[in-house]
């Protein structure tokens, strides 16, 4: 009794328990305070269960829900049929290709809902080098469980009982912090390299370990990434960005050597003293706006990322004659025509890292009618804490963003006096003495950092 009681306890399975069979954790055990659950949620789970099939809170949610935190989004797993799901609520999509999944939609919240998968992905289509393809193979709940990625995650949560079921000693690997993958490492890795990635995020995100069998295909197996579609190379990216632990996560990735091919001519940034801080910086104050739950512009994330690869590329189209704009514009294009092919970065993201890159030598300009047309600008925003960026790495003097705030925040007359005022920017552009000439050479002035459309 007193063994079967400690085995309870510390989420361990004897010899003799079935792998079929999970350890069973109550409210008491877990310590999982039902106010952190999503009502959404709670109200999907009561609605299959009433309907007769078995549904529980799992995966990330519930390894949140015991590590104390309130998760931020909630997935819920049943043996219903995604079919059947849909027939249950008024707002529900049937989506996926590759595994079909239910998004019951409650406003702006999304509970995902998965059908139990089976145990064996032998069957499924797969690529020369081991990816699953597409499987909708449906199984029971323990075979559910094997077929999840790690350990943490593998935990299912039933908030009318309040019970947490636990297959694979997850509830230990939470404890000891230690992120351990289910099943054999490589084949697990091949089934899907995007866990690849996934490893990198989680033990960033949670501060937790890698279980050295879990860590040492990593390296080997890192080429695999790039048979994944870009698309869902993006999307794992844009989650480990976006986690509130970003700079955590890419070092993390450099240190697992995941990191080539993904952000390429990263390395190179970080180990300029102006690029690194810059990087540091702009991940710093992205990390920040997530843990406060503030909303965070992927276009601003990606454009500061790579900012230093287009301001190298810059100075190289500068200093073989081109103008100061198209050279810019010539960057950009360098550069994201190579980000593309490996992030498949979405044509809105793209945009908006042209228009902060491309605002950039218009913020140097703070003679005549140029600021106030800035002021109008649809991502002055963004522009500007881009600006504030620059200067805080010592990219460029401090003055020009000190400038910007004050002409922002002024009024009418304020504004008029700081365009009076002399600009202390060595090299600055300054107004032209006579105006009829500075119209004939306005065409001049835009090539050279003028206004651009």
């Amino acid at each position: 009794m007193i063994k079967k009681f400690i085995r309870r306890i510390l989420g361990v399975k004897s010899k003799a328990d079935s792998p079929n069979k999970p350890v069973q954790l109550g409210p008491k055990e877990h310590g999982i305070d039902p106010q952190l659950l999503s009502p959404n949620a709670v109200r999907v789970t009561q609605t299959l269960q009433e309907a007769g099939f078995k549904a529980f809170v799992v995966g990330g949610a519930v390894r949140d829900l015991l590590l104390g935190v309130k998760p931020k989004d909630f997935d819920v797993a049943t043996n219903a049929t995604p079919e059947q799901v849909k027939r249950l609520f008024r707002r529900a999509f049937i989506i996926g290709r590759r595994f079909q999944i239910v998004h019951v939609m409650f406003g702006q919240e999304i509970i995902e809902v998965t059908t139990f998968r089976g145990a064996s992905s032998e069957g499924a289509l797969k690529d020369e080098h081991g990816r699953v393809l597409r499987d909708n193979t449906f199984g029971e709940q323990h075979e559910d469980a094997i077929r999840r990625d790690f350990t943490i995650n593998a935990m299912y949560y039933d908030p009318a009982s309040q019970t947490v079921l636990d297959y694979h000693n997850g509830i230990p690997d939470i404890r000891n912090r230690t992120l351990r993958i289910i099943g054999v490492p490589e084949a697990r890795y091949r089934e899907d390299p995007v866990r690849l990635l996934r490893v990198v995020r989680f033990a960033a995100k949670l501060n937790f370990n890698i279980d050295p069998a879990t860590r040492e295909p990593i390296q080997v197996m890192a080429p695999l990434i790039n048979n994944v579609p870009a698309a869902r190379v993006f999307d794992e990216m844009l989650k480990l960005l976006m986690s509130g632990h970003a700079l955590a996560c890419l070092q993390q990735l450099r240190k697992e050597g995941l990191h080539h091919g993904l952000l390429p001519l990263l390395d190179v940034v970080l180990e300029q003293p102006l690029g690194e801080k810059f990087v540091r910086l702009a991940l710093a104050g992205t990390d920040q706006r997530v843990q406060e739950g503030k909303p965070v512009s992927p276009g601003f994330l990606f454009a500061a990322l790579l900012w230093h690869q287009v301001l190298e590329k810059w100075h190289a189209y500068q200093a073989a004659g081109e103008y100061p704009i198209p050279a810019l514009h010539l960057a950009a294009d360098d550069v994201l025509n190579t980000q593309t092919e490996k992030l498949a970065l979405q044509r809105k993201i793209a945009s908006d890292m042209r228009d902060i890159w491309a605002m950039q030598p218009r913020f140097e300009r703070r003679v005549g009618k140029s600021p106030y047309k800035m002021l109008e600008h649809l991502r002055l925003r963004a522009g500007y804490d881009f600006l504030l960026l620059r200067c805080a790495s010592g990219e460029i003097s401090e003055e020009i963003g000190q400038w910007w705030t004050e002409f922002i925040d002024a009024d009418g007359p304020g504004r008029e006096a700081l365009l009076a005022r002399k600009p202390k920017v060595e090299g600055e552009a300054q107004p032209a003495k006579k105006r009829r000439r500075r119209s004939r050479s306005k065409h001049k002035d835009a090539a050279a950092g003028g206004d651009i459309a």
